[in-house]
């Protein structure tokens, strides 16, 4: 009986859980546990922990939301990407996938779900990626397929930002200043200043102050 627990144990799919929300984190632990083919391997809320961890933990999946302080969730699926080629990682968030989704799997993450959805939605979506599948809503699907193939341009013009000027937007709109955000994102000033500088030409803004009203606009939005 005892030989009979350790193989399904060890037959169960590791799940790696970041979020910096407490609440929600306990609630996917507690979802992931009651299946009897998944289990928690880890738990964390920033990137650091994830990949000061991730080799002796060897996750089967990481799950993953996009908002963390310091280095996003995008930014950490694209370190492990480079580091661990073969990780999959789902990003669960509250953030409206149309901005997000496409931006995870070019970083190499394979699926984007709402935080909204219900816990069958989530395991389905989990279980998926677990499969080798990629999970993305059918509302997104068509798109992405079109964008990934050139066939179709998203008429947001936030879509033209790179992923870097997109989180310098993000902070701008939060309230950071110049130096502040060289500091959480690791760059220069002189570096932070060009990005501001793209953001203004691609998204047709004047000045500094349009920037800073546009981009609190666009995060209380979210």
């Amino acid at each position: 009986m005892k030989k009979n627990r350790t193989l399904k144990q060890k037959e169960r799919k590791k799940i790696f859980i970041v979020d910096d929300h407490p609440v929600f984190r306990e609630g996917l632990v507690g979802l992931v546990r009651r299946e009897p083919d998944l289990t928690v391997c880890g738990e964390a809320d920033d990137a650091r922990q994830v990949l000061g961890t991730f080799d002796r933990l060897q996750p089967d999946l990481l799950l993953v939301d996009i908002g963390l302080p310091g280095k996003s969730g995008l930014e950490l699926i694209k370190d492990l990407h480079v580091l661990h080629p073969d990780s999959a990682a789902l990003v669960i968030s509250m953030h409206d996938e149309t901005l997000y989704a496409e931006r995870v799997l070019r970083a190499g993450g394979r699926g984007y779900i709402m935080k909204q959805e219900g816990p069958e939605k989530i395991l389905q979506a989990i279980r998926q990626v677990l499969d080798g599948q990629i999970f993305v809503s059918s509302k997104m699907s068509g798109r992405i397929l079109d964008a990934f193939s050139g066939r179709h341009a998203t008429a947001s013009p936030i879509a033209r930002l790179t992923d870097r000027e997109f989180e310098v937007l993000q902070l701008i709109g939060q309230g950071n200043d110049s130096h502040t955000i060289a500091q959480q994102l690791h760059l220069s000033f002189k570096t932070v200043d060009a990005h501001r500088g793209h953001i203004k030409e691609k998204l047709g803004l004047k000045n500094g102050t349009e920037l800073i009203c546009y981009a609190a606009r666009w995060v209380e939005a979210q």
